[in-house]
């Protein structure tokens, strides 16, 4: 892969939003950890399988990237997530990143708006 860490974030967050399963792939890297407040999993397989749970529970999604942060291996971003033009997330993803340039590790944590 030969983009920047804070690239392939946003390609993953434009993928995510648009419920793209077949984008969000070849972003992952085999052995990546998906963890959040409510589950942990490990393997692109799994990561996956959760994935497609959370694009199957909506209609739409929204992801505003409020700030972002980078650091060699890793990128934190700020996002309110809007679910169905309802209900919004306010949420910090931290991704770090393999040798390969693939995410390695997503850990998501809930905030608030204000």
């Amino acid at each position: 892969m030969t983009s920047t860490p804070l690239q392939t974030v946003q390609a993953y967050l434009a993928a995510y939003a648009a419920r793209d399963l077949a984008a969000v792939e070849p972003l992952l890297a085999e052995s990546v950890t998906l963890r959040d407040w409510k589950i942990r999993v490990v393997g692109k397989a799994a990561a996956l399988a959760e994935t497609r749970k959370n694009f199957d529970a909506v209609q739409h999604l929204r992801i505003d990237v409020l700030a972002a942060y980078e650091r060699a291996g890793g990128v934190a971003a700020e996002l309110a997530i809007v679910i169905d033009g309802q209900d919004t997330l306010h949420v910090v993803d931290v991704f770090e990143f393999g040798a390969d340039g693939r995410i390695a590790a997503i850990r998501a944590f809930i905030g608030r708006g204000d």
